[in-house]
C-alpha cells in the first residue's frame, strides 16, 4: 500500500480548489446577509424599504458573485443568497416599492 490517501473532493458539494478566494467568500457572505434580511423584512409590510432595497443590493452583490464564482461551495452560498434577496425583492416591491410613500 504504497499509494498517498486523498480526500474525495471531486464529487462533494463544497468541494474546493485549496486556494484562498476573499472576494468571492466576501461577496457570498455579504448576497447571504443581504438576502436573508431581504427575506425576514419582507414579512411585515411597513418595511419593504428595506427588503427592497436589501434585495436589490443582493440580487446585484449575488450576480457579480456568480460571475466571477471559482468553486462550487461559492456558487452554492451565492445560488441561497440571491434566491432570498430575490423573494425578499419581489414581496418589498409588491408592498410599496423603493420609494413607496417617500414622495407623497
Amino acid at each position: 500500500m504504497a499509494q498517498a490517501l486523498r480526500p474525495n473532493t471531486a464529487g462533494g458539494l463544497f468541494a474546493t480548489d485549496g486556494k484562498p478566494h476573499p472576494l468571492q467568500d466576501t461577496l457570498m457572505a455579504v448576497t447571504l446577509v443581504l438576502g436573508i434580511t431581504s427575506f425576514i423584512t419582507a414579512m411585515f409590510h411597513h418595511l419593504h424599504l428595506l427588503s427592497s432595497w436589501t434585495g436589490l443590493v443582493g440580487i446585484l452583490t449575488g450576480v457579480y458573485g456568480q460571475w466571477i464564482s471559482v468553486t462550487t461551495r461559492e456558487r452554492f452560498g451565492l445560488v441561497l443568497g440571491l434566491g432570498a434577496a430575490a423573494v425578499g425583492f419581489f414581496l418589498g416591491m409588491a408592498h410599496g416599492g423603493l420609494f413607496g410613500g417617500l414622495f407623497d
